[in-house]
């Protein structure tokens, strides 16, 4: 089985990240009228499973660099809390059989994993029912101090991933404290939290913020506009530009595909044409795969215009994870692998760059 390969000239070797932990269901309801207040509907539940945003980045990454919990050849340590329950129980033994080290999740006592029942109607609209009250919302600053020397020993070459459904105050201490470690700062919001985190300065202590076109809208205060992209990307460009020249972006557009820029330059990627079972996961899977990507040295995107049909970028490998993602029922594809990447590249007609190639190597156990 081939990974990417980690070594002692990769630019990272390991990702400390925070951000939801937990589970869920599906229904499919019978119906398509709006569910009602006293309302009891009866609807079949999907043999789908459902994981939590930072579970479903970080499953990538160690997927695609062979992690182990060793930490070699890379390691990947989430920090947050689970419940005392099934999901909880559940959560950690997929991330532990991925390779990811869980030693720093620790388990909230009364307080239940997170957890989501999702509904869809037959016209595929549909939402969500999440808890509030969940042992990942209880991670607080005070819970993070005991990662500081982690932060520290991994200095540069430590990548620290910030990412929702969990306090944003916990998140902007934890982005501090990778700031003070010389740490690569990687973070997503929700558009309720761009006016907030930006209030706070959290984008001060990033490198790479990741979003998708409504929360890269609420950002820059400029609607995104399918009949003129550009213009809606210079205007980010020029966003960053004036406030945070060193703060690259990447902006998810669903099937149309991703954009990556910072300083003077962007990139984007379309997405290949596939048939899509469920977009559910698909914008955390592209993050997941440009940190695999820059992990071992892959460039985000290039100043020259790509080339059509070849994977050489970051951006190029995340979005040929993501629409191999949107194959799948679940938010995480279970083949997900550079096996299965290597094959569906085939099969939709693109190749990898000669470097990117060069990064193929067998996964040794650890």
């Amino acid at each position: 089985m081939r990974v990417l390969r980690i070594d002692q000239d990769s630019p990272y070797d390991r990702l400390i990240g925070i951000g939801g932990m937990g589970a869920g269901i599906f229904f499919a309801l019978e119906g398509n009228h709006t569910l009602g207040r006293n309302e009891s509907r009866a609807g079949q539940l999907l043999g789908v499973r459902d994981y939590c945003k930072l579970h479903i980045v970080i499953h990538y990454v160690a997927k695609l660099l062979g992690a182990q919990p060793s930490g070699v050849p890379f390691h990947v340590l989430p920090v947050g809390k689970v419940g005392d329950d099934a999901a909880g129980h559940f959560v950690l033994k997929e991330m532990t059989a991925t390779g990811i080290d869980t030693r720093l999740v620790t388990t909230a006592v009364g307080q239940p994993t997170l957890f989501s029942v999702c509904f869809q109607y037959p016209d595929h609209a549909g939402g969500n029912i999440t808890t509030n009250n969940s042992a990942a919302g209880a991670l607080c600053p005070r819970d993070l101090d005991a990662i500081a020397e982690l932060l520290r020993s991994g200095g540069s070459r430590a990548m620290a991933l910030a990412l929702p459904e969990v306090p944003l105050e916990a998140r902007r201490y934890f982005l501090e404290l990778a700031t003070r470690a010389a740490n690569f700062r990687v973070a997503s919001f929700v558009t309720g939290e761009i006016a907030l985190a930006r209030s706070w300065g959290m984008l001060e202590h990033l490198d790479l913020v990741s979003l998708n076109g409504d929360e890269a809208a609420e950002l820059v205060g400029e609607q995104f506009s399918s009949d003129d992209p550009e213009c809606f990307i210079e205007k980010c460009l020029a966003f960053l530009r004036s406030s945070h020249p060193r703060l690259k972006m990447v902006i998810s557009r669903g099937n149309s595909g991703a954009y990556a820029l910072g300083g003077d330059a962007w990139n984007y990627c379309p997405a290949p044409e596939v048939e899509v079972v469920s977009t559910a996961g698909a914008g955390d899977c592209l993050l997941g795969g440009i940190l695999a990507g820059l992990a071992v040295g892959i460039p985000l995107f290039k100043p020259e215009p790509r080339t059509t049909g070849l994977v050489e970028t970051a951006l190029e490998l995340g979005v040929l994870l993501a629409s191999f993602k949107v194959t799948s029922p679940h938010t995480i594809h279970p083949a997900a692998g550079v096996e299965t990447l290597i094959q569906f590249a085939q099969e939709v007609g693109v190749d990898f760059a000669l470097g990117i190639q060069e990064q193929f190597t067998e996964h040794l156990s650890a």
